[in-house]
């Protein structure tokens, strides 16, 4: 029995698995609203509705949580069965302005919204409060404007607000609060102050501005009142009158007060802890103009100005001279004069930087001048008391120049070719300024204007140019014009391309003369030629002073020490040393020596062979018996005569050859022909031919040598 009933539960539990069916659910979209719509005003209600639109397989419950965000931060969650959230917003204010979004989350699946943005129009009136109702001039009050439930950041605007005058605004960004304080100075003048302040904050179509808030009042005491300016007689006079200014002011504390009275920027008098301030002085036409009389305490100060106009009572003079360029010991003759021959006290005067020097009293001056009474002169007129001057008369005396010297700066009237020529013209004498001429021949090169010199810079020298420079000086003396001398200058010409050669060339005997020759092919006289032999120390031989183009050296007696390699400088004024090519001495054993060392050798040689060949005739004659003792006998005798009808050797060989010419005429190294060191070599002759000298042909040899290796040779 209870087996069956097993099977029957198994049986059910399989009918009902085959009726179950899973629940299947997807989002189609999840959108969000707004109502009343996306713009709403400040203090209207608004809601933000999320709505997910989802597909079931069957109809379940599902549940679904709903997260609001404004502008990426999280604003009002929800969890519903239905697929609708609402945020509700019962008054909606300018920072509710923003992009809005929802999230859905249902089971494992999740879908946002795309963002809606949503404008709270307008925005909270602002509150602006002070912290004085009543200040004085030259304090300050301090202001706070507040924008109740804005959200940073924001503008504040602060504005103050005088009578019959447009209002100034000032502008103060907030980046973290939502109010911001400025503080004012009160100047002088402002009696009763209104401010107000108004906010702006920035959204998506540009500016939005708040309200104006309320007005505040401030009230302003004054100080001490503004100053009183007044003149006497009156703001209009003639030069001579006495003019009398005061200037006062009435102030409900006078410490601290000080009165100041000055012209343009120029103060003339002053006072301090005193209501009034008086000057007077004896007016003059340079007294029209502006005065202004200031008074200050602390920060305020306040101001009162006056126009004056003075009248002329008399013209300036006018200094009349009778030449303004005269020579020395002329006569010159200065008068003074007023315009319409008004009758006034005169005196004439010279202008110093010390001060003025008074020459005399009197409208007429005549004097017999000289250089020291080159200057300034002025004229001054007297007439009740007002003192007038003329404008300066310019007199220039004139002593005549002497005659200029013309020298080259350096000194030395000598110049490279190449290089420039500065020269220098001087006057001893003569009233500046001075006007230089130079000449080159009979070119005008240059004009200058100086002093007592002027210089001239030739950057032209040629190879011909070796004289006709002169300069002429003047001045506004009526003698006219001076000339110096001509000067001659010397053009040197600077050593180009030395050469060195020798006599002979390139190998010589020990013992016999060696002719050095170091010659330019360019170069002014004298030249100083030097030859060198190359050591360590670069060995000096010879150094000559020559007017000439070349030099000479004559070594005595070389020997084996003398071989190397030698070469000269060449110089002259232009300081320029020129050095030639080296050429190369190898210093060899004489003939003779080459001879007996033959001879010894040759001797040698003769005495090995005859033992030589005594030994091998030995040997046959024991070998072979007396036979052949006798048939060598007979044959010595025949060698004999062989040897002594051999033809004698050419007395005419040479070793060596005759004179060795190079084909481009230029110098010839013999660096790359260096044997080895003589000295310190062995000599191993193999074959020398020893030859007798033919007078007559070493007499053609010596007259045809030349010296090998230099161009110029001959």
């Amino acid at each position: 029995m209870y087996l069956a009933l097993l099977v029957i539960f198994l049986h059910c539990s399989e009918l009902y698995a085959q009726g179950k069916v899973y629940q299947v659910f997807t989002f189609n979209g999840v959108k969000i609203k707004v109502e009343p719509s996306d713009k709403v005003k400040n203090g209207a209600p608004m809601s933000i509705i999320c709505h997910a639109d989802i597909s079931k397989n069957t109809d379940f419950q599902l549940k679904h949580n709903f997260t609001f965000f404004k502008d990426g931060k999280l604003v009002f969650m929800s969890i519903s069965d239905k697929e609708d959230a609402r945020y509700e917003i019962p008054m909606a204010k300018s920072a509710d302005t923003g992009d809005y979004e929802c999230r859905v989350k249902a089971g494992d699946k999740v879908v946002i919204s795309k963002p809606v943005y949503v404008w709270v129009a307008g925005m909270t009136k602002p509150v602006l409060t002070a912290d004085k109702k009543e200040v004085s001039e030259g304090e300050i009050v301090k202001l706070r404007c507040e924008l109740p439930e804005e959200v940073p950041p924001l503008e504040f605007y602060f504005r103050k607000i005088k009578t019959n005058s447009e209002p100034i605004a000032k502008r103060v960004a907030e980046q973290n609060q939502n109010f911001s304080e400025m503080e004012y100075y009160v100047e002088a003048g402002d009696n009763i102050l209104q401010f107000d302040c108004f906010g702006k904050r920035q959204v998506k179509s540009g500016w939005e501005s708040s309200q104006h808030s309320n007005k505040t009042l401030v009230t302003v005491k004054e100080p001490f009142r503004k100053p009183t300016l007044i003149t006497k007689p009156s703001n209009n006079l003639t030069e001579g009158d006495i003019i009398e200014f005061e200037c006062s002011t009435v102030a409900a504390e006078m410490r601290g007060i000080e009165i100041i009275f000055q012209k343009n920027r120029t103060i003339l008098n002053s006072v301090r802890d005193k209501g009034f301030l008086k000057y007077s002085t004896l007016a003059t036409q340079e007294d029209s103009g502006e005065y202004l009389c200031k008074v200050e305490q602390g920060a305020v100060s306040k101001t009162t100005k006056l126009n004056v106009f003075v009248s002329e009572l008399f013209p300036k003079p006018t200094l009349s001279a009778s030449m303004t360029q005269l020579d020395e010991n002329k006569d010159l003759i200065l008068n003074c004069s007023i315009n319409g021959s008004r009758r006034a006290n005169f005196s004439i005067l010279r202008k110093s930087s010390s001060g003025d020097i008074l020459l005399k009293k009197s409208r007429i001056l005549a004097i017999k001048v000289n250089v020291n009474d080159t200057g300034s002169y002025t004229c001054k007129a007297e007439v009740k008391g007002i003192v007038k001057e003329s404008k300066p008369v310019r007199i220039s005396v004139y002593a005549p120049v002497s005659k200029p010297t013309l020298s080259v700066v350096s000194g030395s009237p000598e110049v490279v070719l190449g290089k420039p020529l500065q020269l220098i013209c001087h006057s001893v004498m003569g009233t500046p300024p001075i006007t230089f001429t130079f000449y080159k021949g009979d070119e005008i090169k240059k004009n200058v204007t100086n002093d007592t010199y002027a210089t001239f810079l030739d950057e032209d020298i040629g190879l011909n140019d070796n004289g006709g420079y002169k300069c002429d000086a003047r001045n506004n003396h009526s003698s006219g014009v001076k000339t110096s001398n001509i000067l001659n200058v010397t053009v040197i010409v600077p050593i180009r391309s030395a050469s060195l050669g020798s006599v002979p060339y390139g190998e010589v005997e020990v013992g016999s003369d060696t002719a050095f020759l170091c010659s330019v092919k360019e170069g002014s006289w004298p030249i100083h030629f030097k030859i060198f032999k190359k050591t360590d120390q670069e060995e000096l031989l010879y150094e000559a002073r020559e007017y000439s183009d070349r030099t000479i050296w004559h070594k005595k007696t070389m020997k084996r020490r003398d071989t190397g390699t030698y070469y000269c400088m060449a110089s002259n004024r232009a300081s320029v040393d020129v050095r030639s090519r080296p050429i190369t001495i190898s210093v060899i054993l004489a003939a003779w020596q080459k001879g007996v060392i033959a001879a010894f050798v040759l001797t040698a040689l003769a005495g090995a062979g005859a033992v030589a060949l005594w030994w091998f005739l030995r040997k046959k004659k024991k070998a072979k018996g007396p036979s052949m003792e006798m048939s060598g006998s007979a044959l010595t005798p025949s060698l004999a005569s062989e040897k002594l009808t051999r033809p004698p050797s050419d007395g005419n060989y040479y070793s060596g050859s005759g004179y060795i010419e190079d084909n481009e005429n230029h110098m010839k190294s013999t660096d790359e022909s260096k044997g080895p060191d003589l000295e310190s070599a062995e000599v191993d002759y193999t074959e020398v031919e020893v030859s007798t000298l033919d007078p007559h042909r070493d007499s053609m040899e010596n007259r045809h040598s030349r010296i090998y290796g230099h161009p110029d040779a001959t």
